[in-house]
Formats: C-alpha cells, structure tokens, sequence
C-alpha cells in the first residue's frame, strides 16, 4: 500500500475519522486499526479517548481551527507571489536574480500593499515550495576557456602529483 511521506491536513482527517469508525464498528484491536491506518498504536489510544472525552463521537475527531492570525495574503495570492519569483528579481529591475527576504518583502509591499516582517517569509515561502535559491557570484573577470584548460592539463598533474606523494609517506 502507498503511503505519501507528508500528509494533508484534511488526510490525516480522514485517517483520524476512519480509524474512529473502525473502534466503533468492528472487535479489531487498537494495534490492528493502527496497522492498518499507518500510524502508532498510542495515536489509536489517544484517538479513542478523544471519542470518549469529548462526548462529540467522531466529530471530536474532525480538525479545529487553527489558532493565530489569519494570513493578510489569500492562497490564490501567494501562488502570484510564488509566479512571479519564479520570473526572476531582474523582471522586478534588480540588478541580479537573486531573491532575498528583503526583496520579496518589497515584492509583496508592492504588489499588495501588505507589509511582512522577512523572518517570517522564509518560513512561509519553503512551505509552498519556493527554495532559497543561492546563485553563484562570478567576477566579470572570470575566463571559462583558462579554467576549462586548467582543469583538463593542470588539475590531473596535480592530483596525480599529490597521490604520489601520499603514497611516498605512507611507505607503499
């Protein structure tokens, strides 16, 4: 049976009511339901107290509300935000691609009006997927043919020297 690594909210829901309905309806044991649910047999335990406890039956099951401020931003919202990070910082007139907290938090100022602290951003944006992205600095300078070369003549004699002389001090 596939089991995903990371469950939505709503499916852990679902598995919390089906094993509810399994400890009503049928004689299997707690650490049978918890087999086949997936999870511990303490999660089953805690799952039929809750059904007792609450006096709601399965309803007691079911997810709550969660507590804290309501995001200023709606999801359809932080998919644009997501959108046009993925269009790059220089589409917004900076000078490189890279996005710092500091940028998307002016991104968002911008585009919505909507002020967020840049602690909280990163958070934010690595659970809908965006990565900080670390683009390699390279100096205007920089002569890709010269490095090529030196990797394929320099490098080998290098590394080749190197082992010999491993090999000389170890007394092979």
């Amino acid at each position: 049976m596939w089991r995903p690594k990371k469950l939505t909210a709503k499916q852990r829901e679902e598995r919390r009511l089906e094993a509810g309905q399994l400890l009503r309806t049928t004689d299997l044991s707690q650490a049978a339901i918890a087999r086949i649910v997936g999870v511990s047999r303490t999660a089953v335990t805690k799952w039929k107290q809750q059904i007792k406890q609450r006096r709601h039956g399965l309803a007691g099951l079911k997810n709550r509300p969660r507590p804290g401020r309501p995001s200023r931003l709606t999801g359809q919202q932080w998919r644009e935000v997501i959108r046009q990070l993925k269009r790059g910082a220089q589409a917004f007139g900076y000078e490189t691609e890279r996005w710092t907290l500091d940028r998307v938090q002016q991104l968002i100022k911008q585009e919505y009006g909507v002020i967020y602290n840049a602690n909280y951003l990163g958070d934010k944006l690595r659970r809908l997927g965006w990565s900080p992205q670390q683009p390699a600095i390279y100096a205007k300078e920089r002569d890709e043919e010269l490095i090529a070369a030196w990797l394929r003549q320099d490098w080998p004699r290098i590394k080749k020297s190197a082992a010999a002389r491993r090999n000389h001090h170890s007394g092979r």
